[in-house]
């Protein structure tokens, strides 16, 4: 069995980040700034005018939620490079930039045994994360197990399990 941490970013990927982490407070006219954002976690993105029309280009890579028109939540679905366009109600572009979904940098392990991969997220006790990438019958226990945690959840505040 091999075990490997993932690598560190590197420092242009650093960089970037806190540029877009100081920057995305507030995004100009036209912006065509790179948005990175991490997977299975979202930055918030605040307009200088209202938004009319918001388009991702592959919402299986990231997608967007709108909290009003100036404030828009973009979340990293699944690793990869997209698009986000953000328009005014006059069809001027607010902001027309590309979306890198990446891995998180730290706190994740990741042991081979032959061609199969399994990670383990160890921040502080070693946890199972749903990691695209992993042997497909990990994947797909670990997402079993999601799926019917999320129903269980789902079904207790529909009170369906409640007694009458």
């Amino acid at each position: 069995m091999v075990i490997r941490s993932r690598p560190e970013r590197s420092a242009r990927a650093l960089v970037f980040a806190a540029a877009i982490t100081i920057g995305s407070a507030q995004l100009s006219h036209a912006d065509n700034r790179d948005i990175e954002v991490l997977i299975d976690q979202a930055t918030m993105l605040r307009l200088e005018r209202s938004a009319a029309e918001i388009i991702v280009g592959n919402p299986s890579i990231a997608d967007v939620s709108v909290q009003n028109s100036k404030v828009i939540v973009l979340t990293g679905k699944s690793f990869g490079e997209t698009n986000l366009i953000a328009l005014d109600s006059a069809g001027k572009t607010l902001v027309n930039g590309r979306v890198f979904v990446a891995e998180p940098s730290t706190g994740y392990l990741t042991m081979y045994r032959g061609a199969n991969r399994q990670t383990l997220h160890c921040s502080p006790n070693c946890e199972i994360p749903l990691v695209i990438g992993d042997t497909e019958r990990h994947f797909s226990d670990v997402g079993k197990e999601i799926r019917q945690k999320q129903s269980i959840g789902q079904a207790s505040a529909e009170g369906e399990n409640q007694r009458e």
